[in-house]
C-alpha cells in the first residue's frame, strides 16, 4: 500500500529576538522626530550624507561595541572574493570611510559638517530595551581641532532637545575628556597598548555608573559582578588602591567623596547657571564648572594628560556659557565615559532627568538618549595623517520610547485615506475615476477592493482603516450626477449620542448628497473641519 504524501510542514510565522514591528502611529512619531532634530542639525549648517549598511569590516576595525575582536559584536560575511564585510554598529565608522576617501579633494569643503540617519546593528545578547537594530541620528564636525567645534555640537544636542519637547530641567548635556580619562589610567598603572583590553573594561564600567550605582562599578573594576540573573561579568581585577584613584572621577556621586568639592549652595530652580549634583539625604546641591575643574586639577595635578583635559573643558566651558547656555543645560561631568574606545577628547552625553512609569506603573528612569565626542584617529586611519574629527549621535529609538511614555510624541493612529465604495461592480472605472479626481487634488484616497457585495462590509472596513469619510453613488445618485458623502468623524459623534437603532435609520447622521463637479470641494470641507492631516 502506497504511503500517503505527508502534509507539508506550516512555516511558523514569528520574529527574530531583538528585533520589532513597527506599525503606522510609530512609523509617523519616528519622522515627526526626525524632522524636528534635522531642522535644528540644519540650522547649525550642518548637511545631509547617506552611507551604506554595509562596510568593509577592516574599514570598522577594532572599534566594536561591546566586545574586544574584529567580527565580535557586528553581523559579518564574507563576499564571493573572500571579503570580510559587516553591518555597520554605528554611523561615524562609516563616516570616516567616506571622509577618508575624499579628504583633500574638491569633493569635500574643510571643515566638514554632515548629519546622517539610519538604522544600525549589534550583535548582542537582545534584552529589554535592548536591540540588534535600531535608528540613530548623528551630526559630525571633520577638519576642526578646537574646542569650539566640540562646545556648538553639545549646543547642538542641547537645542534639538528642547525642540522635541524637553524642557530646561528636564535634560542635561553631560561633558567630559578621555584625556582626563586615560590620564587616570596612566596613574594607575593601565597606560600603553599592552593593557587597552583591561583599559577598555574599566571605562565600560564607569560608563555602567547611572545603571549599577557606585558599588556595581567597584565590582566591575575589581573581580567581577554577577547580576540578577546569575550571570557573570569578569572584571578588570584592580586592587583597591587603583580603584580608590579611580573613585576620585566620580566621587561626586557618592557621600563617602564629597569632601572633593567646595562650597555648595542650595540651588535656585530658575537659574540657568548651577551644575546640580546628588547630595546627602536626597538633597540638591550646586558647584559652578570653574571650580569643579580647580578641584580635580588639584587632585590630578601631576598628570601632564589630565591638565591637558581639563584645559580643554575649560575652554568648551567658556564658550558654552557667553552663548547663554547655563550647567543646568551643559555641565562638566566627570563620571562619563563613552564605552567606544575611538574617543580622543571631549566626550559628551544627553541625559533625561525625568521619572516616569511604564504601562504597568512600573518607575523608569530613562538615562541615556544620546552622545558622543571627538574622535580625532578614526578618519586618520585611511589617511596617515592627523585628521581631526567630533560628532554627536542621538538614539532615535530609545529617545523615541522615552517621549511616548512622557507623553511628548503624538501616538493616535492617523487618519486613513478617503474610501470611494462600490456600489455597482460593474462600475468600477468610474469610481476608479473619482479616487483618481480625489488624488491629484492631493486627497488621499482608495477604491475598496475587496468583495462589493455587501455595502456594511465596506463601511466597517472604512471604519478600520480610519478613514474621515466615505464616498457612495448608486444608480440613482449617478442618474442625477450626484454622489453621496458620508462623514465617519461626525457620525460617530452622532452616534454616541442617538438612543436607538429606529432613530439612526431616520436620521442618517452626517450624510449628504453633492454633485460629482463638487466632490473634491465637499470632501475638502468635511477634512477642513475635522482638521484632517496626513503626515
Amino acid at each position: 500500500m502506497a504511503e500517503k504524501p505527508k502534509k507539508p510542514q506550516k512555516l511558523k510565522a514569528r520574529l527574530p529576538r531583538g528585533l520589532e514591528d513597527r506599525d503606522p502611529a510609530a512609523i509617523r512619531a519616528t519622522r515627526e522626530m526626525v524632522e524636528k532634530i534635522r531642522a535644528v542639525y540644519e540650522l547649525y549648517g550642518f548637511e545631509p550624507v547617506e552611507t551604506p549598511a554595509m562596510e568593509y569590516t577592516e574599514a570598522l576595525g577594532k572599534f566594536l561595541p561591546d566586545q574586544d575582536r574584529p567580527n565580535e559584536g557586528v553581523f559579518s560575511f564574507q563576499d564571493d572574493d573572500e571579503q570580510w564585510i559587516s553591518l555597520r554598529y554605528d554611523l561615524t565608522a562609516p563616516l570616516a570611510r567616506y571622509v577618508g576617501e575624499r579628504y583633500g579633494t574638491d569633493a569635500l569643503v574643510l571643515p566638514y559638517r554632515s548629519y546622517r540617519v539610519g538604522y544600525v546593528f549589534r550583535n548582542e545578547k537582545p534584552g529589554p530595551g535592548r536591540f540588534r537594530q535600531f535608528m540613530q541620528f548623528d551630526a559630525d564636525t571633520v577638519g576642526s581641532a578646537t574646542p569650539a567645534a566640540d562646545a556648538e555640537i553639545c549646543m547642538m544636542a542641547a537645542d534639538a532637545m528642547e525642540k522635541l519637547g524637553i524642557e530646561r530641567g528636564q535634560y542635561v548635556v553631560k561633558v567630559n575628556n578621555r584625556k582626563v580619562l586615560d590620564g587616570v589610567m596612566e596613574s594607575v598603572g593601565l597606560g600603553g597598548d599592552e593593557n587597552a583590553g583591561r583599559r577598555l573594561t574599566v571605562l565600560r564600567a564607569i560608563d555602567k555608573l547611572d545603571r549599577l550605582g557606585v558599588e556595581g562599578v567597584r565590582q566591575l573594576l575589581g573581580k567581577g559582578r554577577k547580576d540578577e540573573s546569575g550571570d557573570f561579568t569578569k572584571g578588570a581585577d584592580l586592587n583597591d588602591e587603583q580603584i580608590e584613584t579611580l573613585e576620585k572621577l566620580y566621587g561626586h556621586q557618592t557621600s563617602r567623596s564629597q569632601d572633593f568639592f567646595l562650597a555648595r549652595t542650595q540651588i535656585d530652580p530658575a537659574s540657568d547657571d548651577d551644575t546640580t549634583l546628588a547630595g546627602d539625604g536626597g538633597s540638591r546641591y550646586v558647584v559652578a564648572d570653574p571650580r569643579f575643574l580647580d578641584t580635580y586639577e588639584q587632585v590630578f595635578q601631576h598628570s601632564p594628560l589630565v591638565l591637558e583635559g581639563i584645559n580643554e573643558l575649560r575652554s568648551i566651558s567658556k564658550i558654552v556659557r557667553s552663548a547663554g547656555y547655563g550647567t543646568r543645560r551643559i555641565k562638566i561631568d566627570v563620571s562619563v565615559v563613552r564605552g567606544l574606545e575611538y574617543y580622543t577628547g571631549p566626550v559628551y552625553e544627553v541625559e533625561l532627568l525625568l521619572d516616569t512609569k511604564d504601562e504597568k506603573g512600573r518607575p523608569v528612569r530613562f538615562g541615556s538618549v544620546g552622545g558622543g565626542g571627538r574622535y580625532d584617529g578614526l578618519v586618520s586611519r585611511f589617511r596617515g595623517e592627523p585628521v581631526p574629527a567630533t560628532g554627536f549621535s542621538i538614539g532615535v529609538s530609545r529617545l523615541q520610547a522615552a517621549l511616548t511614555l512622557l507623553g511628548k510624541l503624538d501616538t493616535r493612529p492617523e487618519f486613513g485615506p478617503v474610501v470611494v465604495t462600490v456600489f455597482d461592480r460593474d462600475r468600477v472605472a468610474d469610481y476608479q475615476k473619482m479616487v483618481a479626481s480625489l488624488r491629484t487634488a492631493g486627497i488621499r484616497a482608495e477604491l475598496y477592493l475587496g468583495n462589493p457585495k455587501n455595502m456594511g462590509n465596506q463601511l466597517k472596513y472604512a471604519d478600520r482603516r480610519n478613514a474621515p469619510c466615505v464616498i457612495i453613488q448608486g444608480s440613482d445618485e449617478k442618474a442625477r450626477g450626484e454622489v453621496q458623502i458620508k462623514d465617519l468623524i461626525e457620525g460617530a459623534k452622532a452616534a454616541a449620542a442617538i438612543a436607538s437603532n429606529q432613530e439612526w435609520r431616520e436620521s442618517r447622521p452626517a450624510q449628504f448628497s453633492c454633485s460629482e463637479a463638487d466632490l473634491v470641494a465637499k470632501v475638502r470641507e468635511v477634512l477642513g473641519r475635522h482638521d484632517v492631516s496626513w503626515g
